[in-house]
């Protein structure tokens, strides 16, 4: 067990048992023990690897794709770049490197990354020099906007809840034995699930984050009053249901009570919650390989192919496959795009 397990249990033996949400934010944002807030994840010596990290096409194609929208929106000056979530600044910083051969898109571009970890921001300070941070989307300027968010919802906190006879019973932690357990809250009605009761049958789990409307929100309003676009790329669903709490430790899923702060958790996102949470446009949920093909991958990388050989070009031929083919993260991963109501939708989406 860890130092934060220890902290989990002796709240739990004197509070009583937990949400699925708090654990997670204790887990990922602890101050001293919290995953996020300790460690730089990524890579092949952490534990998980993002779409950036695969391969410079990835960041190139999201470059182009928010550059054409620049233009196609008659290319506001100044506007802000933004990314949620941005890891080490690998993505930002490929795409303002593709973005660099539009004329006048860097110049515009005010930079902002909204990041909580201070082990990260380090690290995207020196990949993406010059860049202002910050902790919340509530205090990124009130201009045009164009942002990316690659797996950052996905990481939010959720509650988890199971459609029972006499209303919703919720998915709790708890101690048994001194160990930390899962259990089911008495089943009552809950107002803010009335809506789930048509789509729904007992036995069916349902799981609700309470902070994206709100981010999603401030992202659609801004984009909506001031022109801009938002590239949405994770894993998840439309309205789906069932438990996808999970933890991943080296690369692979590992018990989530196993090892509090020591595993990243993370649970698929609801796309049809953030389309119901913003105030501006937004496109059709579409696989990130088709979004990809769309935007001209598979050209990139044949030319990219051209000046590799031996190990380099198997390993870029896998990067592409790996983004792109439905076995793999092509069809596990969504886009979806926020644009102004009005405006033509982003490259590679359809409205």
């Amino acid at each position: 067990m860890t130092a934060l397990a220890d902290e989990l249990k002796a709240r739990i033996a004197r509070f009583g048992p937990v949400t699925v949400a708090e654990y997670m934010a204790e887990c990922l944002m602890h101050p001293t023990h919290g995953y996020y807030t300790t460690r730089d994840p990524l890579g092949r010596a952490g534990d998980f690897t993002t779409a950036p990290e695969i391969s410079q096409m990835f960041g190139e194609m999201v470059g182009l794709c928010l550059a054409q929208v620049w233009m196609d929106q008659g290319q506001p000056s100044p506007f802000t770049l933004a990314e949620l979530g941005p890891g080490r600044g690998t993505l930002m910083a490929d795409i303002l490197r593709a973005a660099r051969g539009v004329p006048g898109f860097t110049e515009a571009a005010e930079v902002h990354l909204v990041e909580v970890s201070p082990t990260l921001r380090a690290a995207q300070s020196v990949t993406v020099g010059g860049a202002m941070f910050h902790d919340s989307v509530e205090s990124l300027p009130d201009q045009p906007l164009f942002l990316v968010a690659n797996e950052f919802f996905d990481a939010l906190p959720i509650r988890q809840f199971i459609r029972a006879e006499g209303g919703w019973s919720e998915r709790m932690i708890g101690l048994e034995d001194e160990e930390l357990v899962f259990g089911l809250s008495a089943a009552a009605p809950i107002a803010m699930l009335d809506e789930k009761l048509e789509s729904t049958a007992v036995g069916d789990m349902i799981e609700t984050c309470g902070a994206l409307p709100g981010i999603a929100h401030v992202v659609g309003d801004l984009i909506a009053r001031n022109g801009g676009a938002a590239l949405i790329i994770d894993y998840g669903g439309w309205d789906a249901r069932g438990d996808t709490f999970q933890a991943v430790k080296y690369h692979q899923k590992v018990d989530p009570l196993a090892e509090p702060g020591q595993a990243d958790l993370t649970a698929h996102v609801d796309f049809a919650a953030i389309a119901a949470a913003v105030p501006s446009a937004v496109t059709e949920m579409t696989d990130q390989g088709v979004f990809l093909e769309r935007l001209g991958i598979t050209q990139r990388a044949q030319r990219l192919a051209q000046s590799l050989s031996g190990d380099a070009l198997k390993e870029h031929i896998a990067a592409h496959r790996r983004l792109t083919h439905p076995d793999e993260m092509g069809h596990l991963f969504k886009v979806i795009g926020l644009y102004p109501n009005g405006a033509p939708p982003p490259a590679g989406l359809t409205p």
